[in-house]
């Protein structure tokens, strides 16, 4: 019987454990509500061998809503599958900003590296040329002040505004290697992503770098190469014209030799030739480019302190947000002092593209209201901070059992999932786990393909390789689980 009963609490994990992939794949946020108020645990779910989790499927289909419903339930917002991606690196892949921006808020880590190719969420997004993406993610780098702009160009000579912040730390992200020396703008000139050059050229990215010989990757343009080689082998006249007005060196040669005018003669790219084959004797100016936004960081932090969801049912809203005319303003716009709610702040900051011919500084964004350019917002003087992160009440550990109608707590998912719970019917037989139509898996830059995977062992969630979690439960009628190895333990005792 105590084996019996093991098997079937693990039979029933994957079952269920399905359930909630099919959900987080196909956007079905109420079967997935219901799911996780029944159990909790069931965000820490993989899937067989390539162990995708929930969050990576949900991230990869750009379902935000469900995204940020599994970051509340407490799943580990840097879970890695086999590969070693993340979710972030998944949704900066296909170009899910709406995920990204929900990522990032909940503070997930851009630094973390891809294990095949070392690539970080800011490689994916600049192979693929999703701007948007890649300025949400340097949020917390590029601060909300006027001078940004002047003092990455060196045309800042005022040393107060060189302290405001950490540009070297900005040139280091931006210009982080992976496997190869591959940063992310050898791969956004490669594959002609301008407006992503043009960003990356305005937060710092060198046009020196070179690649090298690491012996893990296959350089078909040759180690030594600067990202005007590799845009040269593109074939896009515009990311060449960038990278020589920002100081490329034209004459530069590879381990092999080859200057960018000989890669593009190589690889027959006859339409940049021209632009390779001599400087221009008048200096071209380099716009700002219309995808750097400096009130992002401002109204991120606000957000992170304040949150930027509804959270009042009221029906009355006595200073409703002048653009969704629904809920309360939370932060005012400094210049022309209108105000917004926090989460019509966060999409204009995501959204907008600085035109280069309104006035004001370069990364300042116009007002919807007025046109008046913003830099920064400020909170207003009646939002109150949260107290708590919503995300840390919630604990993996626990089994939720039903809360009481007299229950003082309830969680994240327990408050939204209420209401759709009846739309939980049970099924006589399970939904069959289809393959994903989403392709998750690692996107080489400059490599074949890898070979079959080995299979990784699957550990049911409460396996004794799982860490405890030793968060409070302020709900007196949830009870823990048994554990793995209470199971173990009772199957001896009849053995």
């Amino acid at each position: 019987m105590g084996l019996l009963g093991m098997v079937g609490d693990s039979f029933g994990c994957s079952a269920t454990g399905e359930r909630l992939v099919s959900a987080a794949r196909d956007g079905d946020i109420q079967e997935a509500m219901a799911l996780l108020e029944l159990n909790p645990r069931l965000a820490r779910y993989s899937t067989f061998g390539i162990r995708n989790s929930p969050l990576h499927y949900s991230a990869a289909k750009g379902h935000h809503e469900i995204v940020s419903l599994l970051i509340e339930s407490g799943v580990d917002i840097n879970l890695r599958n086999c590969r070693g991606q993340t979710a972030l690196m998944q949704a900066c892949l296909y170009g899910h900003w709406k995920v990204v921006q929900i990522l990032v808020l909940f503070k997930a880590n851009i630094h973390k590296k891809d294990c095949f190719s070392g690539a970080t969420a800011i490689h994916f997004a600049a192979l693929k040329g999703h701007t948007r993406c890649l300025r949400l993610l340097v949020a917390d780098y590029v601060p909300s002040l006027p001078e940004f702009w002047s003092v990455m160009h060196a045309k800042c000579t005022d040393e107060t505004n060189k302290e405001a912040f950490d540009a070297v730390a900005l040139r280091r992200l931006i210009n982080n290697k992976s496997d190869g020396g591959v940063t992310p703008l050898h791969l956004a000139a490669l594959h002609g992503h301008a407006e992503c050059v043009q960003l990356l050229l305005d937060l710092g990215a060198s046009v020196s770098e070179v690649t090298i010989n690491d012996g893990s990757t296959i350089d078909l343009i040759g180690s030594g190469s600067t990202p005007l080689h590799y845009a040269a082998c593109g074939g896009s006249a515009v990311c060449c014209q960038l990278l020589v007005a920002a100081g490329a060196n034209m004459r530069a040669q590879n381990t092999n030799g080859l200057t960018p005018l000989m890669v593009a003669r190589s690889w027959h790219k006859s339409s940049v030739e021209g632009i390779l084959t001599k400087r221009p004797e008048v200096p071209v100016r380099i716009l700002p480019s219309s995808y750097l936004s400096l009130p992002l960081m401002s109204i991120v932090k606000i957000a992170r302190e304040c949150g930027w969801r509804k959270i009042s049912v009221s029906s009355v809203c006595h200073d409703p947000c002048a653009i969704c005319l629904d809920t309360e303003c939370t932060v005012s716009a400094e210049g022309c002092g209108h105000e917004f709610c926090t989460k019509c702040a966060l999409y204009l900051c995501a959204t907008a593209s600085s035109s280069t011919s309104i006035r004001g500084v370069p990364g300042s964004i116009p007002c919807p209201l007025c046109r008046h350019t913003i830099v920064s917002f400020v909170r207003l003087a009646s939002t109150t901070p949260i107290k708590e992160l919503p995300w840390t009440n919630k604990s993996l550990a626990l089994c939720a059992a039903g809360a009481s109608t007299g229950s003082k707590y309830a969680g994240p998912a327990a408050i939204t999932s209420s209401k759709y719970a009846g739309s939980l019917h049970r099924r006589s037989e399970m939904r069959s786990l289809r393959s994903s139509s989403v392709d998750l898996g690692c996107s080489s830059f400059r490599t074949a393909s890898s070979g079959k995977l080995s299979s990784i062992k699957l550990n049911c969630t409460g396996a004794d390789e799982t860490m405890p979690c030793l968060v409070n439960c302020f709900r007196p009628d949830v009870q823990r689980s048994s554990s793995y190895r209470e199971r173990i333990r009772r199957y001896s005792q009849f053995s």
